[in-house]
């Protein structure tokens, strides 16, 4: 009896402990469509991008025409992302992190979250445009 119930609190703290630092592909979103007016410029879409960025705590530094660096800060974890963007289309792409299990392919799963929601929210600020 006593070895039942010491082998039902193992599997407990087994399944706990691996389900709250569960890994994902990392999350890359490539080319993502953008339709701007006629008279929008890449001023205009560098502003939507940072704007988008700033609203969600993210940093972001414009590193050259087309390039910026975002990084966000969650409680002891850092992301960094490499946001390219021209008046077609964006991507955001895995820079660098720190305490979120990157391995080369995988990454803890709030980073997949983290980009989702810099994606929607650079959509919303661009559609502005």
């Amino acid at each position: 009896m006593l070895l039942k119930k010491f082998s039902t609190l193992v599997l407990i703290v087994l399944l706990v402990s691996t389900t709250s630092c569960r890994t994902n592909p990392v999350k890359e979103i490539n080319n993502a469509a953008i339709s701007v007016t006629k008279t929008a410029t890449m001023k205009d879409v560098k502003s939507a991008i940072t704007k988008a960025g700033l609203s969600l705590g993210w940093g972001m530094k414009p590193v050259k025409p087309g390039v910026i660096i975002g990084t966000i800060y969650v409680r002891e974890h850092m992301a960094k992302v490499k946001i390219t963007y021209n008046l077609k289309n964006f991507s955001i792409l895995y820079k660098d992190s720190a305490n979120l299990k990157y391995d080369g392919a995988s990454i803890h799963k709030n980073y997949n979250s983290w980009v989702v929601n810099l994606e929607r929210r650079i959509n919303s600020h661009l559609t502005s445009l």
